[in-house]
């Protein structure tokens, strides 16, 4: 089938006016041209169409996606221009057991990613493409991550049969013919092809969400190559986001010297207009978000949106790090978000929103745990059954989603599109024992300690014993794309590129009294937090060494206007020997996983924290 020669559609679509390929000369085009005809040849689509990224084209395949029965539109006066997918109940979130790193040699993929040499897994993958768009329409996808042309933005293309992911893409990213253009103008860029591997014989009809009981996520780091088959969930099937902007991005930062990182970024302003730049790694349910959306509850203090999810850093010609928010939109977890704990979020969701597997409400809009306090007296839930209080079920899919354009958050910065230079790192975890409200690393390296060490506890550990860990390094646990001791160690090269490396601190919500009971309030209080994190990067709050890294003197803390009891504010900071060298053992177990590859920096760190706790303990 000839590119240039579309065939016809079984039905009138609006879609069809557009999907034209764009007219551009050069060889680099051509290569894209050459790469589209052969996943073309392979999958065998009944239509091309190449994404032009315009409005009207937008609207048509929303329409298209309406009639198909892939979406509903919400009602247009409470949530205008939005709509709901239901998705297959066996297709609903990330698949990290069918997620591949294909590097040529194992190590480079390391014990934390499931490996298949890419030989095996291209010849699995070429099987299962074979005819799999048949009955569809195959869509090329130009995108940019990052500002089209920015200096830290990077290029892609996605091959896609699923107009969901479509849609989701140009909402994350930006889409359109100007990333064709600098692709046809010599700008690199990654090959990623996805499939929801359901063809269509000619007469049969189609099902909403079309999916495959067989799903593969692999990816190709030595080639820059992401393919997915068989799922048609957005982290599964938008590969612009967690597959290319942190797996194949990380392979990328490492060989040209820059970083891709799974974080928040925004911008604290002080009363007096000090602006500090912050970027954050929490693995999920950690309040990433919240923090992306943080509004202060000291007088004075404003925090600007920058991005809620993956950060690029690269070293900038001043001396330090700088940092951009790859993505054009959010991806979030609806489920916990509501007025009382993110009312940024939900601001942000007045329209133009496709919603993923949360419950209808009987009036046309949508609802989810957490939304408000009380549920509504009746529901359709994220199935499509009927749905009360009294159900003995959720609503919505725990990992029910919203995506929105960043702009629509009122908190968004108005150059949130510029790279900033970092001023602080924050690295956090679920941990209800052990850890410290906040933390100061002593130094570059004592940080990456830090970050290498994150984790959450399996268990509620109330009597203080220390729970089973759950692992996740830099929040990067399942996004790396390659050997995580070898990306401990690139971070670690990363602080020795600049003077003037952004402090590090770690932080703790989630500590709890031996009542069970949360020690910190959390939420929109959290701004003491950074509120003292920025007056130490200025010189102006207290601290003193722990065994643990530097920890806020009495009183400079703020607590005005807040009742945190003073024994509490003692256990919040409390740093018990004995429970952080059992730590330490489980640390020196972590680290042993990777064999003679983890970098004695951080072992060293480890020998280090060892020889405090055993000075404090006496």
């Amino acid at each position: 089938m000839a590119i240039a020669e579309p065939q016809a559609v079984t039905r009138p679509s609006r879609l069809r006016e557009f999907g034209d390929m764009p007219r551009f000369t050069g060889d680099a085009f051509q290569e894209l041209v050459a790469w589209v005809q052969e996943i073309a040849d392979l999958t065998k689509p009944d239509r091309i169409h190449w994404v032009d990224g315009s409005a009207d084209e937008n609207a048509a395949l929303l329409e298209d996606m309406v009639e198909q029965g892939t979406l509903i539109p919400l009602d247009e006066e409470r949530r205008p221009n939005s709509y709901l997918a239901r998705s297959d109940a066996g297709d609903v979130a990330r698949l990290e057991s069918r997620t591949f790193i294909s590097s040529e040699r194992e190590e480079d993929a390391g014990p934390t990613n499931n490996w298949v040499p890419p030989q095996q897994m291209k010849s699995v993958l070429t099987s299962l493409f074979d005819g799999a768009m048949r009955g569809r329409t195959m869509f090329v996808v130009p995108f940019s991550m990052g500002k089209i042309g920015g200096p830290i933005s990077q290029l892609g293309v996605q091959i896609t049969d699923s107009p969901y992911a479509v849609a989701s893409i140009g909402i994350m990213t930006r889409v359109g013919t100007e990333v064709t253009r600098l692709i046809a103008g010599g700008t690199p860029w990654v090959r990623t092809v996805h499939s929801v591997g359901h063809p269509l014989t000619p007469g049969e009809h189609d099902v909403s969400w079309p999916s495959n009981e067989e799903k593969y996520i692999a990816h190709f780091p030595d080639t820059l190559e992401v393919w997915s088959f068989g799922s048609g969930y957005g982290g599964n099937a938008i590969l612009a986001k967690k597959c290319f902007a942190l797996r194949i991005a990380s392979v990328l930062g490492r060989d040209q010297g820059w970083m891709a990182e799974h974080m928040l970024l925004i911008r604290v302003i002080s009363p007096e207009g000090r602006r500090f730049h912050i970027a954050a790694a929490f693995p999920s349910a950690c309040g990433k978000t919240n923090l992306a959306m943080l509004r202060p509850t000291i007088p004075g203090w404003r925090v600007e949106t920058l991005g809620d999810d993956i950060v690029w850093i690269r070293p900038g010609e001043d001396g330090r790090l700088h940092a951009i928010n790859p993505e054009a939109g959010f991806f979030g977890v609806a489920p916990g978000t509501g007025a009382s704990t993110n009312v940024t979020a939900v601001e942000a969701l007045h329209g133009n929103v496709i919603f993923t597997n949360v419950a209808l409400t009987d009036d046309g809009d949508v609802w989810w745990e957490g939304l408000t306090d009380d549920p509504p007296a009746h529901l359709t839930d994220w199935q499509g059954e009927d749905w009360t209080p009294d159900s003995g079920r959720p609503a919505a899919h725990p990992n029910s989603r919203f995506t929105v354009d960043a702009t629509q958050a009122p908190s968004i910065s108005p150059d949130w599109e510029e790279d900033v230079p970092l001023d602080a790192i924050l690295f956090g975890g679920r941990r209800a024992t052990n850890v410290p409200l906040v933390a100061e690393a002593f130094h570059w390296n004592h940080g990456v300690f830090m970050g290498a060490t994150i984790s959450s506890e399996r268990t509620a550990a109330a009597e203080g014993v220390v729970g089973e860990l759950r692992r996740d390094p830099f929040a990067m646990m399942p996004f790396c794309g390659y050997n995580m001791a070898d990306y401990f160690g690139h971070w670690i090269e990363m602080g020795q590129t600049v003077p003037q490396p952004p402090a590090i601190f770690q932080v703790n919500w989630f500590r709890k009294g031996e009542d069970g009971r949360f020690l910190w309030p959390g939420f929109g209080e959290n701004s003491r937090v950074i509120e003292w994190i920025c007056r130490r990067l200025d010189g102006e709050a207290g601290a003193f060494p722990s065994p643990v890294g530097l920890l806020p003197t009495p009183g400079s803390l703020n607590r005005d206007g807040i009742d945190v009891p003073a024994g509490d504010m003692v256990e919040l900071f409390d740093v018990d020997a004995a429970s952080w060298l059992a730590e330490a053992d489980l640390t020196e177990e972590f680290f042993d996983s990777f064999g003679e590859k983890i970098p004695q920096e951080l072992r060293e760190q480890l020998r280090a924290l060892r020889a405090r706790l055993e000075t404090a303990r006496g």
